[in-house]
């Protein structure tokens, strides 16, 4: 049995000494999954929110049009297996392909964004994914240990809403550096932050920020900005929990015909605090 300190419980430090500390059961259990060997990615950000509807997926894509821009090598793992949208935001209509060793290649973005997503394998992009949790969960995880990343800086996670089945096992089995939060002004949201922010406490991942989407909307006629969803509440919640807020996005229309064209890969999103996030995901350790 493995040596205790204080309260009995296994420490880093008793285990590190002890004859049987790989037998040891109160020792965590590593679930990562190693990536293959055609694959070197430096950092890993996961993009979660707590419900649908924040725009998730135009914020995880505005993040890496930002990296890019900036000279990164960026990849885009869409994890949302039953809503999928990231190929068609960057105008991605082909089939990704394989190889005899059964490893994938993702397809590449106009802006040479690395893309995997299941409506590059699906027959046809408008058929449904009718599949039960462990099924979307498992292919989540051949998306990170079958596809041929490349040497990419940054993976980024296009994430389900909520806290169920496919964020655990992103969690579980990826090398996850940090979290992005996605919410929106109403203050039904800002609890829902809060329940992303302890699911990732949780699970010891660090949330290196907040983005809120549909801050408000600009009269195109005299520049002010309309509250739609109610004043917001960010800035309380974001100093709550000591995370920074990296952006406020507003309903913006330019946003919405780039993604509508298929050409988000020409975006500049001037609402991201770029030289914050640079900051905050450079400052990630393994």
């Amino acid at each position: 049995m493995a040596e205790t300190q204080n309260n009995g419980e296994c420490t880093e430090e008793s285990c590190a000494g002890c004859a049987h500390a790989d037998s040891c059961s109160s020792k965590k259990t590593d679930f990562r999954e190693p990536a293959n060997k055609y694959s070197q990615i430096k950092k890993v950000i996961g993009v979660v929110s707590g419900k649908g509807g924040v725009g998730k997926s135009l914020v995880t894509a505005s993040l890496a049009r930002l990296m890019r821009e900036k000279g990164y090598k960026v990849g885009i793992l869409d994890a949302d297996i039953t809503g999928p949208s990231i190929p068609k935001m960057y105008g991605i209509h082909t089939k990704a392909s394989g190889t005899e060793e059964n490893m994938i290649f993702p397809c590449t973005a106009k802006d040479a964004t690395q893309v995997m997503s299941v409506n590059l394998l699906l027959p046809n992009e408008s058929d449904p994914v009718i599949w039960r949790g462990p099924i979307i969960a498992g292919v989540v995880k051949q998306f990170w240990t079958d596809v041929m990343w490349g040497d990419l800086d940054y993976l980024f996670v296009d994430m389900p809403p909520g806290t169920g089945d496919v964020p655990l096992t992103v969690f579980q089995s990826l090398p996850v550096d940090g979290v992005v939060i996605v919410t929106s002004p109403q203050e039904l949201v800002q609890m829902i932050v809060k329940k992303a922010y302890n699911m990732a406490q949780a699970m010891n991942i660090p949330v290196l920020g907040v983005v809120e989407n549909y801050s408000y909307v600009k009269c195109p006629d005299c520049g002010k900005e309309i509250k739609i969803f109610g004043e917001s509440h960010i800035d309380e919640t974001a100093s709550e929990l000591g995370i920074p807020v990296l952006g406020k996005m507003p309903v913006d229309a330019e946003l919405a015909k780039a993604v509508e064209d298929e050409k988000f890969y020409e975006v500049q999103n001037q609402y991201l605090d770029g030289e914050k996030i640079v900051s905050c995901f450079e400052g990630t350790e393994k």
